[in-house]
């Protein structure tokens, strides 16, 4: 007997073999069949879906969730329009929050439309005797107020007090790291806002360490979570590439640096996995810390590197050989260079045609570096939806002659690259359908349009949120399409992405989202 059958549905398979259905059976929360392999089965439930279509669960293969649900609860200075008002929302945050002398996070600082940073000195006046941590919401940087700099160690770079890339990390390693409790809760409030969105299951880009880790014991805050029965969706833990150690190891293991006890992607389960190395090249577009090769737009400033490039190069190299999936944050075209020039190395050390590294976001790539990318066989996980929201600004610091290279589709597909989606939450909307609407468009949320020649079809965006997120993280025998024995995570949306105006997509209502063969937005557990 079937637990449950999906009947009377427009079911979007995925799978180039079987492209459409009208039922789906589900037992022991895998997928049974389709049609006629399951049409006659008894089932414990039969939900009429009424004509509503059936995708594969979204795969956001890019996310960072402990920071979205910290995100929600803490105070913000959004929108960030006047000086003065960003100081007095600093200062109702810090009359509210702790004692004179505790830290206090406040979120929603952008710079750009107050044409500066803030200062340290400014910040200060409105800190109420706190130590403030001012987080960007590029999350590659932040101003800390005169209280915070006076701990940091000599040497610290900083802009008045504004910390970028490592200097932000150091800020981070003064204070005490967030409780297990605290991650674990921020954690299932934000899978919880993914679930609402269609999303099944996500790859968490860097823990325990870099940028945006926010403990050295932060895995345990997942295992929490599952343990106690409110891990509502798939995860795929990246380990920050600083989590790896020094070891002693025979040559031939590749293991001169690793995690403790040798583990590396791979380790886990359907819930709850070890993925990628999570390693950091340059900064973001927003902070204008992502490292290209010629100025941004108007200044002299090509960002920056997050090391000397020896450094960057050997991490890669040594998180190869030691058997890593890596994903290799690079944003800017020289970030990129160093990339391709560091796996190129890593491949002819120890050859290994099915690593399926990652580049994370890919945000300018230059028409030379297509065929690097394919002949390395990397993924391009991409970030459809900053775009939307920010490509105004990014077409601006980049220029008409980089413009149309920025977070690319055509171009990736016409050279054999995998073209991933994700959302990089909370930096920008994290819902797939509005990614997806962009991918087609192009279209930024004034209007203009950037680099059309990059749009994809409906079909191929779908894709990159179904089929490649899951060869991206490695699920393919298990998700990314509805195909018998598979996992049955699936999205029941209230219309077709392919059949409606593109310019409907992100509108499209999310009726319903399945998780192991439960309807998972209502349900507690999975």
């Amino acid at each position: 007997m079937l637990c449950t059958r999906l009947t009377n549905a427009n079911i979007v398979t995925m799978d180039p073999d079987r492209p459409a259905a009208r039922e789906l059976g589900i037992w022991r929360g895998r997928i049974a069949g389709l049609d006629e392999a399951v049409t006659s089965l008894p089932a414990r439930e039969v939900v009429d879906l009424q004509g509503a279509t059936v995708l594969p669960g979204f795969i956001d293969s890019h996310v960072h969730l402990a920071w979205t649900g910290l995100k929600e609860n803490a105070p913000s200075v959004a929108p960030c329009e006047r000086v003065q008002d960003v100081l007095a929302a600093v200062a109702r945050a810090t009359s509210r929050t702790g004692a004179p002398g505790d830290w206090v996070d406040v979120m929603g600082y952008d710079q750009r439309a107050l044409g500066r940073h803030l200062t340290a000195a400014e910040l200060e006046t409105a800190c109420n005797g706190r130590k403030v941590f001012l987080m960007h919401d590029s999350g590659h940087g932040c101003v800390v107020n005169s209280a915070v700099l006076d701990l940091l160690p000599a040497g610290v770079p900083h802009q008045d007090g504004f910390l970028a890339e490592g200097a932000m990390a150091a800020a981070r390693r003064l204070r005490l790291p967030y409780a297990q409790t605290d991650i674990a809760d921020a954690v299932e409030r934000a899978a919880r806002t993914c679930l609402a969105e269609g999303v099944t299951a996500v790859a968490e880009a860097g823990i325990g360490g870099g940028l945006l880790g926010h403990s050295p014991v932060e895995l345990g805050a997942y295992q929490l979570l599952r343990d106690e029965g409110r891990l509502p969706l798939r995860v795929q833990l990246m380990a920050a590439g600083d989590t790896l150690r020094p070891r002693e190891a025979h040559r031939e293991d590749g293991l001169s640096r690793a995690l403790d006890l040798g583990m590396r992607t791979g380790f886990g389960d359907d819930w709850l996995s070890l993925g990628a190395l999570k390693i950091y090249t340059d900064g973001g577009m927003m902070a204008r810390t992502a490292a290209l090769t010629a100025p941004y737009a108007g200044t002299d400033h090509t960002g920056q590197l997050q090391d000397d490039p020896e450094v960057l190069t050997r991490l890669i190299v040594d998180g190869h050989l030691a058997g890593w999936q890596l994903a290799v944050h690079a944003i800017g075209d020289r970030a990129a260079d160093l990339a391709l020039g560091a796996l190129e190395q890593a491949q002819l050390l120890r050859p290994r045609p099915d690593a399926r590294h990652r580049i994370e976001h890919a945000g300018l790539i230059r028409p030379d570096q297509l065929p690097r990318l394919a002949r390395l066989g990397l993924s391009a996980v991409v970030q459809p939806a900053f775009l939307h929201s920010f490509g105004d600004d990014y077409a601006r610091v980049m220029g008409e002659g980089r413009e149309a290279w920025m977070y690319r589709g055509r171009g990736f597909l016409d050279h054999g690259v995998t073209l991933v989606g994700s959302s990089d939450r909370p930096v920008t909307d994290g819902a797939p359908l509005r990614a997806i609407q962009f991918m087609v468009e192009r279209s930024s949320r004034t209007g203009r349009t950037i680099g059309p020649d990059e749009a994809v079809t409906v079909h191929e965006a779908l894709r990159a949120y179904t089929v490649a997120g899951a060869y991206a993280c490695r699920w393919e025998d298990t998700a990314g399409t509805l195909t018998a024995g598979k996992r049955a995570d699936l999205v029941v949306l209230g219309d077709d992405p392919r059949r409606v105006d593109p310019s409907r997509i992100a509108g499209i209502e999310v009726v319903e989202t399945f998780v192991n063969g439960h309807e998972a937005t209502e349900a507690g557990k999975p």
